[in-house]
């Protein structure tokens, strides 16, 4: 079984950037294709970025594409969401995934077997 925590939600002014990182506990994180999934209120849970086993492979969504960064450092099982250029629209809770597949990657939420508790980002106008 695999746990993962997020962290480095927090408030920020929009063009700021923030960090994430998600800590995956278990011997298989080198081998499992993670991925950022956020949810505002009202919306249902969108993808945002994904990445293979061994980082080679790199997904966004059109939204994030060119602002946001997925990567991973299976060292020390965790996998970093560096964010710049916050926008208002970015607020939202973000969530942490991992799948027993190291790749491809995949958008679909449902391909996802762990999951986070999610981190808040909020981004004032």
């Amino acid at each position: 079984q695999v746990q993962l925590v997020e962290s480095g939600g927090g408030l920020v002014q929009a063009g700021g950037s923030l960090r994430l990182s998600c800590a995956a506990s278990g011997r298989s994180f080198s081998r499992s294709g993670m991925g950022w999934f956020r949810q505002a209120p009202g919306k249902e849970r969108e993808f945002v970025t994904a990445i293979s086993w061994s980082g080679g492979s790199t997904d966004y969504a059109d939204s994030v594409k060119g602002r946001f960064t997925i990567s991973r450092d299976n060292a020390k099982n965790t996998v970093y969401l560096q964010m710049n250029s916050l926008k208002f629209e970015d607020t939202a809770v973000y969530y942490c995934a991992g799948r027993r597949t190291g790749w491809p990657t995949t958008r679909r939420p449902v391909e996802y077997d762990y999951w986070g508790q999610g981190t808040q980002v909020t981004v004032s106008s």
